[in-house]
């Protein structure tokens, strides 16, 4: 291959204020070498003649030619100088063209059953919160500063050990913390050592699935219910059997009639997703007894039981069951905000040792400067007197979205009693259809969602399920006189 000499005749610009002149000259350098203007297999003049050329010292010229050749652009050659490279790292880079016309890139993967049986899911970009958005707390009023308080604190004396990792079952005084709380608060029995800490409940869900069910296996789920657990059952290849809801919460004997088993059963006893109620203690007595005799696992998602307004929060399932039969999770990225991605799963004792297994060859732990400061947060104190103070706000937004929603959707659509969380249904008047109200609600910047998208089955009156948590009393108004007008429309 012939060696092109070049003399460099480029018009270099002044380096920008700041930059040091190596970095500087090996941009406009490595530029060149891209763009043709320096074609592959030159030979480039000496850097002493570089250097005065472009009134450098030969260090500086030294040093980007170095950085050159480490990364290929050139290369050298004892007594006979420096080449530009024939194969730039750049051209490795790119994908050749098949004689299709197809790209290495769209090669076909064979996917595994699990996968091919996983929805697939869209990011989506972060959206301004309108009335009524569901499932989201009042993330305007967390107390961030005193959040960055107490991080900045965890992270100023954090240990070598606190640095170097942890248990897989997550920071022990977290897990402490987490099995005091549940315990005074929740009625949850438990010892530190069930305690797993996790990302979230949907975590919760998959490690609980891949550990318990094998394809084929029987789960019920609440009809309507959580999507989110029947995605994560059929991924693994369970197989999902929806069970109605009534006011006692989930129908047992129906599914005892329709399914006759189950290996688990995923349930919401607390505050029902997304109907809003509370199983009854006669029912939460003969599920447990039922699944003792049957073998069957209860997994209790506990989401937002913190939030109720009517009384005393309602002890958690798992403090009654006594066979050892009931997983229980709860999250903290309900109550404290989203982002944080810690939550919590209580095993029975004689699963601990299988689920710590799983989330050392996963995840290994949930972040532990994270855990630590949650640590810091509830031992402080702050946890308890944020839940105090959002409970009251809520109470407050509560009030104002009944008020409004009963003066001006009176006919339209009637909320029933709400004695828990942050999201109610609505049923609407006959014949107002709910996929219309949605559709012309957030042409008007108003967000419900169909009370079908969390069903199986056909409901003899159609609903919505509205948010009241995450927007101020002004948002509350404004949506409820906008999707008053809205369900006017559509029950013309």
């Amino acid at each position: 291959m012939p060696k092109h000499a070049t003399s460099l005749p480029l018009s270099l610009p002044a380096p920008p204020a700041g930059t040091p002149l190596y970095r500087w000259f090996y941009d406009e350098l490595r530029s060149a070498i891209l763009e043709g203007r320096i074609v592959p297999g030159a030979r480039l003049p000496a850097t002493r003649d570089l250097a005065n050329e472009y009134r450098l010292s030969r260090a500086t010229v030294v040093t980007a030619f170095e950085q050159l050749k480490s990364e290929g652009y050139v290369e050298g050659k004892v007594g006979a100088g420096t080449y530009v490279s024939q194969v730039l790292p750049d051209d490795l880079l790119q994908v050749a063209g098949t004689s299709a016309g197809k790209t290495a890139g769209t090669r076909p993967v064979t996917w595994s059953a699990y996968a091919r049986r996983l929805p697939l899911a869209r990011g989506g970009k972060p959206r301004i919160t309108r009335a009524f958005r569901a499932n989201q707390a009042a993330l305007d009023v967390f107390p961030t500063t005193l959040w960055a308080q107490v991080v900045g604190r965890r992270l100023r004396r954090a240990s070598a050990q606190l640095l170097s990792g942890g248990e897989a079952l997550g920071y022990r005084p977290l897990r402490q913390a987490v099995a005091a709380y549940l315990n005074t608060s929740r009625g949850v029995k438990c010892s530190t050592e069930q305690v797993l800490i996790i990302s979230g409940v949907q975590e919760a869900l998959e490690r609980a699935a891949h550990l318990l069910l094998d394809p084929g296996d029987p789960v019920w789920t609440e009809d309507p219910g959580y999507p989110g657990a029947a995605i994560v059952f059929r991924a693994v290849g369970a197989q999902v059997r929806p069970v109605p809801v009534n006011a006692e919460g989930l129908d047992l004997e129906w599914g005892q009639r329709r399914w006759t088993r189950a290996k688990l059963i995923y349930v919401t006893p607390a505050h029902q997703f997304p109907l809003g109620v509370t199983m009854s203690l006669r029912r939460r007595l003969a599920l447990l007894e039922w699944a003792r005799r049957s073998r069957t696992l209860i997994f209790e998602d506990d989401y937002d039981s913190e939030y109720r307004y009517q009384g005393r929060p309602i002890p958690a399932l798992q403090g009654l069951d006594r066979a050892g039969v009931v997983i229980y999770a709860g999250t903290f990225n309900e109550v404290l905000f989203p982002a944080l991605r810690l939550a919590y799963l209580v095993v029975p004792p004689g699963m601990v040792d299988r689920f710590a297994a799983a989330q050392a060859v996963s995840m290994r732990h949930a972040p532990l400067l994270d855990q630590a400061a949650l640590c810091d947060f509830i031992t402080e104190g702050h946890f308890a007197r944020h839940i105090r103070r959002m409970r009251e706000l809520y109470s407050e937004r509560l009030a104002v979205f009944l008020e409004s929603s009963r003066s001006r959707l009176e006919g339209l659509l009637e909320i029933p009693d709400i004695e828990a969380g942050l999201q109610t249904v609505g049923w609407l008047a006959p014949g107002i259809s709910a996929d219309c109200a949605a559709e012309e609600a957030a042409r008007r910047e108003v967000e419900v969602i169909p009370l079908s998208r969390y069903s199986s089955r056909r409901f003899t009156r159609q609903g919505l399920l509205l948010g009241f948590a995450a927007v101020d009393a002004r948002e509350l108004r404004r949506g409820v006189e906008q999707l008053a007008k809205v369900l006017e429309a559509c029950q013309r």
